[in-house]
């Protein structure tokens, strides 16, 4: 506990010298972390093959590749971000001038989770430097041998007095969240999510939450039905299934409904060949506890969770479950009514795009949605009546993958957005200046009043 305390008010004496404030500074610290992540890539993907069976190239796109492009990013637009904007001034504070000024809030805290372990610490960490932050970043205690690199990098890379790592579990998660932060970012689970935000209302700590949820996906009639399952399992399988914006379950039209499970089989077979529990580019569950949660909703003791149409196999050894698709579960099953987070995929049929549009709005809202389709004026009804974080038209988690669209939750889902320029949005605040001219003062606005009011009305309409 005593060193966590002292390690925040390391970070707050050197915020205060100003040191972080220059863009310049941040700048280079960027470069930096840009340089390290590149001669530690083998050593990372190795450490994402260790914790969750990743390949060398699913690590490389979805964790090591999207931090590098966000750094090239942020590195190319910093000194445009952070400089003051100027806005306009209304008529009734004339003569003056209006500015915003994006400050660093200070000392700041990151937890990230344990199914993208590296991208989703070092990505936010992005933004805290970008905004002239000092962090403490937490990383997840079910991916050791990541946190560990995490670890090796930053302290490599960094003073602690500016970037820091904390490694452990619980214990060290709340002694973390007993101190004062100027900013909490946090990634994970709902639950977890919820305590973060109570510890944080302490303090008055403003927080950004990156949560999940069930994120629906959506077929209708017109879709193409071979190209919509040949994504629809590359985005569901990859990670086998732990991924915040999965789809975590379909709703297609009942009349396009054969062909996509004939297609889903295709595709499944195709990626992870006959024997998926084998392959061996196909990732593991985090956990014994995770693969015994999911194992239940396919292991047939609950009738409600619907048919294994394909799939089911697990292997326990080695925390493997195969690609599995469930058809016709019950809205109220068990599998229907939690994140599922995992590689199984339920399928319930519906009549019309209305029914879809229902069942999505008695859930809470998804942090993303997917909607295959070809006709626009379909879309645009799904895009214009339903509320998520984000989401993808005829296809699915790539929203996700770009430094020029805002990422994150709404409601259950989360609070706050990140990736290039919202990262550094996210960590700062945008102080507003109005300078006044000495050369007029205009007497209006003091006593005595008068008859001024007709003057004020006339100016202020």
């Amino acid at each position: 506990m005593k060193q966590i305390s002292d390690l925040v008010g390391l970070q707050r004496t050197f915020f205060e010298t100003g040191s972080t404030r220059s863009v310049a500074f941040r700048k280079e610290q960027l470069k930096k972390l840009k340089n390290a992540v590149t001669v530690n890539q083998n050593a990372i993907l190795d450490a994402l093959h260790t914790d969750l069976h990743k390949s060398a190239f699913e690590g490389y796109a979805t964790e090591v590749g999207i931090v590098q492009e966000e750094l090239s990013f942020a590195i190319k637009n910093l000194p445009k971000w952070a400089k003051p904007k100027k806005v306009k001034t209304p008529l009734t504070q004339f003569p003056s001038t209006s500015m915003q000024y994006f400050d660093a809030y200070g000392v700041t805290l990151i937890m990230s989770p344990w199914n993208y372990p590296f991208q989703l610490a070092i990505a936010p960490l992005i933004g805290a430097i970008s905004g002239g932050n000092t962090c403490i970043i937490k990383p997840s205690n079910y991916s050791p041998a990541t946190s560990q690199v995490i670890q090796k990098l930053i302290s490599e890379t960094f003073e602690e007095q500016y970037i820091a790592v904390v490694e452990g579990g619980r214990e060290a998660n709340t002694f973390l969240l007993e101190q004062k932060f100027d900013y909490i970012f946090f990634t994970g689970g709902v639950t977890v999510g919820k305590l973060v935000m109570e510890s944080a209302s302490k303090n008055l700590t403003p927080v950004s939450l990156e949560l999940g949820g069930k994120s629906p996906c959506i077929i209708d009639d017109t879709a193409d039905i071979d190209l919509t399952a040949k994504r629809l399992a590359w985005g569901k399988y990859l990670n086998a299934g732990q991924t915040c914006v999965a789809p975590d379950y379909v709703l297609v039209q009942k009349t396009v409904k054969d062909a996509l499970f004939t297609s889903l089989k295709k595709w499944i077979t195709y990626f992870y060949t006959e024997n998926p529990l084998e392959n061996p580019d196909y990732p593991k569950i985090i956990t014994n506890r995770h693969f015994n949660r999911l194992s239940a909703f396919i292991d047939g003791s609950d009738s409600t969770n619907g048919t294994v149409f394909m799939g089911g196999e697990t292997k326990a050894d080695t925390r493997t479950i195969a690609p599995t698709v469930l058809d016709n579960p019950s809205p109220t099953s068990p599998v229907m009514s939690e994140e599922i987070f995992g590689p199984i995929l339920p399928v319930i049929e519906i009549d019309t795009l209305s029914d879809a549009i229902t069942f999505v709005r008695s859930r809470p809202h998804p942090l993303a949605l997917y909607f295959f389709s070809t006709n626009k004026k379909n879309q645009d009804t799904i895009i214009n009546s339903l509320n998520y974080g984000g989401g993808c038209i005829n296809d699915v988690i790539i929203h996700l993958a770009t430094s020029y669209l805002p990422f994150g939750g709404v409601g259950n889902s989360g609070m706050g957005q990140y990736h290039g320029k919202d990262s550094f949005t996210t960590f700062t605040h945008a102080k507003s200046v109005l300078k006044k001219a000495n050369w007029l003062d205009l007497p209006v606005r003091y006593p005595p009043y008068k008859n001024k009011i007709k003057l004020l009305k006339s100016l202020m309409k």
